[in-house]
C-alpha cells in the first residue's frame, strides 16, 4: 500500500500542531490524523472516537511497525514542508506589501 498524498492543516495550539488526511494508492483516504508535540518530539496520532466509558478507540491504524513508521515519516515530513511553506508565504506577503508604496507614501 503506497501513500500517494498527505494534506496538512496547521493548528495553533500548544501540543496539537496539525491535522492530516492521508490518501493510499489514490483510492482510499483516512482523515483526522493528528500531529502532536510529545515529550520526545513529534508523533502522529490516529483518528479515534470517544467511547461511552470515556476512553478513546482508534478508528483506523497501521497493523505493522513498518507501516506505522512509513506513515509517521510521511506525515511529519509533510507537516515540516507545510511549516516551511507558511514561512515562505509570510515572507512573500511582507515583501508584497513593501514593493509598491501606498498613495499616502507617494503624497509625502
Amino acid at each position: 500500500m503506497k501513500i500517494t498524498e498527505v494534506r496538512i492543516s496547521l493548528c495553533d495550539e500548544e501540543r496539537l500542531k496539525a491535522f492530516a488526511n492521508v490518501t493510499f494508492d489514490n483510492e482510499f483516504v483516512v482523515r483526522g490524523l493528528k500531529v502532536i508535540e510529545g515529550r520526545n518530539g513529534l508523533f502522529v496520532s490516529m483518528p479515534s472516537r470517544r467511547r461511552s466509558n470515556g476512553t478513546y478507540q482508534d478508528i483506523a491504524h497501521p497493523i505493522t511497525t513498518d507501516m506505522r513508521s512509513r506513515l509517521e515519516e510521511e506525515v511529519i515530513s509533510a507537516y515540516e514542508a507545510e511549516l516551511g511553506g507558511e514561512g515562505e508565504r509570510e515572507s512573500q506577503r511582507g515583501s508584497d506589501q513593501t514593493e509598491e508604496p501606498s498613495e499616502s507614501d507617494q503624497e509625502a
